[in-house]
């Protein structure tokens, strides 16, 4: 079981980032939209903390940039109804501890807000996990503000953001240009050449 990894951050890739280890093998890797592995530049040796998911069709990696969010991501996928996928849009909703605090002060809408978790699942999760999780105090305990901006992972606008990311920007920087259009219902190249006017 893959369970780390260090090497050299290639590139992002739909909700992945590319990792190639010292030993010439490319890996991707998923990761949560506000995870700050994200902030890496293409040639930067990171460090990422895996959760690996075998199942009959294939296998996956999930990754953090510590053992803390591992270990919160483990936590959610034993909740009912949370797999991977739910729990890494849950990861996606702040830091750790922000999510963390949610949990403890029952706040199920907050959860709710992640991409593919409905009410009932987000009940679940409070409901199994208010008392095994420990945050440190936080003020104002809330998500407000904290979710992910909306610059969609999918269709023209999330496919730009890669457009970007392969031109070497962060993806950080890739959604907050593309998120900075106004336009509605451009094509993927029109969202990338007015991106780089915010840009340059």
């Amino acid at each position: 079981m893959i369970r780390f990894l260090k090497g050299e951050y290639l590139y992002y890739e739909s909700g992945a980032i590319i990792i190639e280890t010292p030993g010439g093998i490319g890996f991707r890797v998923f990761v949560s939209d506000s995870s700050s592995l994200l902030t890496a530049r293409e040639g930067d040796e990171i460090s990422v903390y895996t959760y690996m998911q075998v199942k009959e069709d294939g296998m996956a990696l999930y990754g953090f940039a510590d053992s803390e969010a591992l270990s919160l991501f483990e936590q959610l996928i034993t909740v009912k109804g949370v797999g991977p996928k739910a729990g890494l849009a849950i990861m996606s909703l702040g830091t750790p501890n922000q999510i963390k605090s949610v949990i403890s002060a029952g706040d199920a809408a907050s959860i709710a807000m992640a991409q593919g978790v409905g009410k009932k699942t987000a009940e679940r999760v409070i409901l199994e996990l208010k008392d095994k999780v420990s945050a440190l105090p936080l003020e104002g305990a809330d998500l407000e503000g904290v979710a992910p901006a909306a610059v969609p992972g999918t269709g023209e606008r999330g496919e730009a953001v890669v457009a970007l990311t392969t031109l070497g920007y962060s993806k950080k920087e890739a959604e907050a240009a593309v998120g900075s259009v106004p336009e509605e219902g451009l094509s993927a190249e029109e969202y990338v050449k007015k991106s780089l006017k915010f840009l340059l």
